[in-house]
């Protein structure tokens, strides 16, 4: 028994899948793929349900604004029905989650250059002779075990680490938008709302100005969940404070490094939805080979010995070209292997 948010994991080992929806627990034999078909399938029938349900509670809604003496012997029983359609009705409200990223400044042609890159950490090469080139609208995937190098990257790209040898060149109407992994910054004894606003009722998205409240919605946090303490939150829903508080910024490039950590897959979705709909671009690392195969025009792939990989396609185009380059083994996980450096 197995409890992930993994897609890729649960497809390919999973033979049942246990749902959790609105406390109850709905089994379901087959896979993730299957899952997904037979779910739908529930959730149309639900919807038809729900249909006939509401005109029923339409109807009795009308009978229970009538005055006292139109309503006669069965009255209670009556009462009771409308209430017991009621709370089965609100019971099985289905609420879609959604994450919207704003959009920051309008992009030029050129994005991120990276020219020759070499970079050592002690005596282990991490990149060696790394050439790209982002184009506006790109998302990249960058993908390899732990320890690669992938952290390394980005703190170069944010001019937190400098390159040994080699050239990072950012366009002139590139902001960034940095979203790290650590969440060391958030305060459990403050709300969600004051986490992301900073208390703050309107706020600054570039060189936009829009309602804080109506911006924590945008990464769905509605009503009554904006006044909860942050001690209260799911690992989920901390990472989803903390995209919203640092993508306030309103960058036009997106460094999100493991976003998809501690999320359940109804926000994995919104997320991948997010993405698409952005009009930046983005550079994603990540492990999540769903999210990468949905969101991703290009692979940047540290595949050992220092050599990363520039692909253009999404995940599974870039495992083909892989066991094309270099045998149908290539896909078997491998432990890293760094180069010495030797200055």
């Amino acid at each position: 028994v197995a409890i992930t948010h993994d897609r890729y994991f649960l497809d390919n080992a999973a033979e049942w899948i246990l749902e959790l929806d609105r406390g109850q627990g709905i089994p379901y034999e087959g896979n993730y793929s299957s899952w997904l078909e037979q779910k739908a399938k529930r959730l149309a029938q639900e919807a038809r349900e729900d249909k006939s349900r509401q005109k029923t509670l339409e109807r009795e809604l009308e009978w229970m604004r009538q005055g006292q003496k139109a309503r006669q012997a069965k009255q209670k029983a009556r009462i009771n029905a409308y209430n017991d359609l009621a709370g089965q009705s609100e019971r099985e409200k289905i609420t879609k989650a959604q994450i919207v990223i704003p959009n920051g400044p309008r992009l030029g042609s050129k994005v991120i250059e990276v020219s020759n890159l070499n970079k050592a950490m002690g005596d282990k090469l991490l990149i060696e002779n790394l050439s790209f080139s982002l184009p506006p609208g790109g998302i990249v995937g960058v993908i390899g075990p732990n320890g690669a190098g992938k952290s390394t990257l980005f703190k170069m790209l944010t001019n937190e680490l400098a390159a040994d040898t080699g050239d990072i060149s950012m366009g002139e109407t590139v902001q960034l938008s940095y979203v790290d992994q650590s969440r060391d910054d958030l305060q459990d004894n403050e709300t969600v709302w004051e986490a992301i606003s900073g208390g703050a009722e309107i706020i600054e998205l570039g060189d936009a100005q829009v309602n804080s409240r109506a911006y924590c919605s945008s990464f769905n946090f509605k009503g009554g969940d904006q006044q909860k303490k942050l001690s209260l939150l799911s690992g989920g829903e901390r990472n989803r404070v903390h995209m919203a508080r640092l993508l306030k910024e309103g960058g036009n490039v997106l460094l999100l490094d493991e976003p998809t950590n501690d999320l359940d897959v109804e926000t994995l979705r919104a997320l991948e939805d997010a993405l698409v709909d952005f009009a930046g671009c983005a550079v994603v690392i990540s492990h999540d080979r769903f999210f990468l195969d949905r969101i991703c025009t290009h692979i940047l792939s540290f595949e050992g010995d220092a050599h990363v990989e520039w692909f253009e396609g999404n995940f599974e185009d870039y495992e083909e070209d892989k066991k094309r380059r270099l045998g149908p083994d290539a896909l078997e996980p491998k432990r890293i292997k760094h180069k010495k450096f030797s200055r």
